[in-house]
């Protein structure tokens, strides 16, 4: 009896360990094929949470997004050594011209509300 408590307790701190840590585990690369241009991502975050994704794309690509939850979610379309970054963006859907060659990170938010603590997003991504 004190051996399976001992061992639901340690069990507990690990989780509540690895969910401190954020479970992140690096960004999720999309890779277009077949001659698609979209894609849609979907993920499930909880309150503060971000899903990171990674993408190549060219420069003069015009990358459109479409948020389904935009209530609940926001995300944020960055490139380190073009220096370009979008911030958090709460609005259904943007528009950008893609200044230079290279990986483009975006990253996918739940916001801070009361209700759902937990939620599903489905993000749409075209690159044209």
């Amino acid at each position: 009896m004190k051996r399976s408590i001992s061992a639901a307790v340690f069990i507990l701190i690990l989780s509540v360990a690895a969910a401190a840590q954020g479970g992140n585990a690096g960004p999720r690369r999309i890779e277009l094929v077949n001659g698609r241009n979209s894609i849609t991502l979907t993920g499930i975050l909880s309150n503060s949470q971000e899903m990171e994704f990674v993408f190549h794309a060219r420069k003069g690509r015009v990358v459109s997004l479409k948020m389904s939850s935009s209530n609940l979610f926001d995300f944020r379309l960055f490139n380190a050594e073009s220096d370009f970054d979008t911030e958090f963006d709460s609005s259904s859907s943007a528009t950008h011209e893609l200044p230079a060659d290279g990986d483009y990170y975006l990253f996918v938010r739940k916001k801070m509300v009361g209700r759902p603590r937990t939620a599903r997003f489905k993000l749409f991504l075209a690159i044209k």
